[in-house]
């Protein structure tokens, strides 16, 4: 079983339970997540759904290792969801999301912080986006939600530095709500999300609705400039060769690329 799925007190904890991986998201976790997303919105007995991880990550993004299949078999058989169909089910959740970043978070690991209503953050943890990296274009919209978070100059050194952000930095640049011990971490994020839970749940959704609303144009089409992008970049000469040095377990080596790559 990928994702851990538990009911209190009308909270649904989400845990990504993938430790051996560190969490990343092949496509079982993407369609796990993505159904409990789903699902959670149509629950008339959840008002709050709070997302965590096993282990000493949060999510170490896609797993690189089936992103190359993805790019160099043609036999490859995606998910029922997936990576789209996972932010589908984050755009449109209409309950607050309660984020408990427990450990690293990279690619999707720190960048659906985006959707996240509250975002608590392990004081052992720590974000990266690792786009530039990878010889890819950002994703999940945070090109648009990172700057209006962040602040322009903060978000712009996420998505195109691909540097490592403590726990202290992400709660500076307002990426995260609060930042806990680590043993503090799920119980000061549960003790916030039935807070919120105890609220009657038509007037929850119905401040959310109001808040993010006015996003959803902006979110929609900045998925589409990030798909486009992404499409033109994966299998590239730079993503190839972050991948292949990913697998051979070296350090990538972009200097040698074509011109303009």
């Amino acid at each position: 079983m990928t994702l851990q799925i538990d009911d209190l007190h009308r909270v649904r904890t989400l845990t990504l339970d993938r430790p051996e991986a560190l969490n990343a998201f092949n496509e079982a976790l993407y369609d796990a997540t993505a159904e409990a997303l789903l699902e959670a919105a149509d629950d008339p007995g959840v008002a709050v759904v709070l997302l965590t991880g096993n282990g000493r990550a949060f999510s170490a993004g896609t797993d690189l290792l089936e992103m190359h299949a993805r790019a160099t078999d043609p036999d490859f058989v995606p998910g029922k969801h997936g990576f789209l169909g996972l932010l589908d089910a984050l755009v449109d959740f209409p309950k607050p999301l309660v984020c408990a970043v427990n450990g690293l978070g990279l690619g999707i690991g720190a960048t659906i912080l985006g959707y996240a209503d509250l975002a608590f953050m392990s004081t052992a943890a720590r974000l990266k986006c690792p786009f530039t990296s990878l010889g890819v274009a950002p994703e999940a919209a945070s090109s648009y939600l990172f700057p209006r978070l962040l602040g322009r100059q903060d978000a712009a050194w996420m998505l195109l530095s691909a540097e490592w952000v403590s726990a202290q930095e992400a709660l500076t640049m307002g990426l995260v709500w609060r930042v806990c011990e680590p043993d503090d971490l799920l119980p000061e994020a549960r003790r916030h999300a039935e807070v919120l839970a105890a609220r009657p749940i038509s007037s929850l959704i119905a401040v959310k609705s109001t808040m993010t609303e006015p996003l959803r144009a902006g979110v929609a089409a900045a998925r589409e400039r990030e798909n486009a992008a992404f499409a033109e970049l994966m299998g590239g000469p730079a993503n190839l060769e972050a991948l292949t040095a990913f697998a051979e377990g070296r350090e990538p080596d972009f200097t040698s690329l074509p011109p303009g790559w």
